[in-house]
């Protein structure tokens, strides 16, 4: 088995997926987000471990459609760009696209009629957000172009929040709730009466969620919060962190008082060093800027990065761990003993978010399901 890989717990998975179910409605149905190969966990091993928990899937592009439906004929959202030239690609997928201008919906129209099917579209309303989507005030435009077309059939009307996860100002996103209420109502008046409404990802679900048809929980089904805030919030779902990056040393040995460690000599050894090397670097997802910085498990000690973290390999100082040998167990993500490395404490050394950290992870290392 390869030296460095992924543990996925499905476990852990499924009790996610029922403590996110727990703040929804019982009309809710749950929506997976398994775009960015699963948020980094692995298409391949999170959509069956969830097919029978959830109500549909949701991914982003044509090429995430494609592996989607090797792996199961449920349900599937396609929420971002498709291009018009894959278009009846994904009508032939069973696919349900977001739609946001007029050409796009012609051709899915001619491909649909074509194929004898109606298309199942979701009307993207770009409610107070200032990206993909149609503004309230044209919805009646393309809403007089789907009666006027053959071959598709409008499923929802849909929004994305602006600013719900490190805020606790609710105002904008209720803004942006109207907003969509309004035109979905409008919409419904107009010849659509049961038109589902989405508007919430795990945030929303955790703070202003109410009453939505659907809700697309990506975050939260992995453990993760959107925000500090809301993962100190007292809340029913309680998450666990479903995967752990595991390597192995790959050489262990000792320097002496100054000497070099790695690129651009940003570290030399103020003593004797015993080092181990880490078969991960950037092209792997380890990010360059835990050079110096960041930390890994070893039997269970938190041992420090030092050098620069390079393509393929970075160094670790072993002093906290002077047994440790080549072969052993190095935790760059997860809990190991009492002590974890977090996808948040990566995050917060890196200036980013918890997302960036596990949907970087390189889609090459082996997944394993535990």
């Amino acid at each position: 088995m390869s030296l460095s890989y992924l543990e996925v717990s499905v476990a852990r998975l499924v009790a996610n997926v029922r403590a996110m179910g727990s703040l929804l409605s019982p009309d809710t149905r749950l929506i997976a987000v398994v775009k960015g190969n699963a948020y980094g966990h692995g298409l391949e091993q999170v959509v069956p471990a969830l097919e029978p928990h959830v109500d549909g899937f949701q991914v982003d592009d044509i090429e995430e459609l494609r592996a989607l439906r090797k792996l199961t004929t449920a349900r599937a959202l396609v929420l971002g760009y498709v291009g018009l030239a894959d278009i009846e690609e994904a009508v032939t997928l069973n696919a349900e696209l977001a739609i946001y201008d007029l050409a796009r919906l012609q051709a899915i129209s001619a491909v649909a009629t074509k194929a004898g099917r109606n298309a199942r579209l979701h009307l993207k309303i770009d409610a107070a957000l200032g990206r993909q989507g149609v503004l309230p005030t044209d919805v009646g435009e393309i809403a007089a172009a789907i009666a006027g077309l053959d071959g598709l059939e409008l499923v929802s009307a849909y929004a994305h929040f602006a600013n719900i996860e490190d805020t606790t100002d609710l105002g904008h996103a209720q803004l942006q709730l109207e907003l969509l209420e309004r035109t979905v109502a409008a919409l419904r008046l107009a010849g659509w009466p049961n038109l589902e409404i989405h508007s919430s990802a795990t945030s929303g679900v955790m703070t202003i969620e109410s009453g939505s048809s659907l809700a697309r929980v990506g975050l939260g089904l992995y453990g993760l919060y959107p925000s500090a805030a809301l993962a100190r919030q007292d809340s029913e779902a309680q998450l666990l962190p479903v995967l752990r990056w595991v390597s192995h040393l790959a050489q262990v040995k000792v320097l002496p008082p100054r000497h070099p460690v790695g690129y651009g000599l940003t570290f030399i050894t103020p003593r004797e060093m015993r080092i181990g090397i880490v078969p991960q670097g950037y092209a792997d997802g380890y990010d360059r800027g835990l050079s110096n910085s960041g930390e890994v498990l070893v039997a269970g000690k938190r041992c420090a990065v030092i050098g620069r973290v390079a393509m393929n390999m970075f160094a670790i100082d072993l002093t906290p761990v002077p047994d440790a040998k080549a072969e052993d167990e190095v935790v760059l993500l997860g809990s190991q003993g009492d002590e974890e490395i977090t996808s948040e404490e990566l995050a917060l050394r890196l200036g980013t978010i918890n997302y960036e950290i596990t949907t970087r992870i390189s889609p090459l290392l082996p997944r394993v399901v535990v």
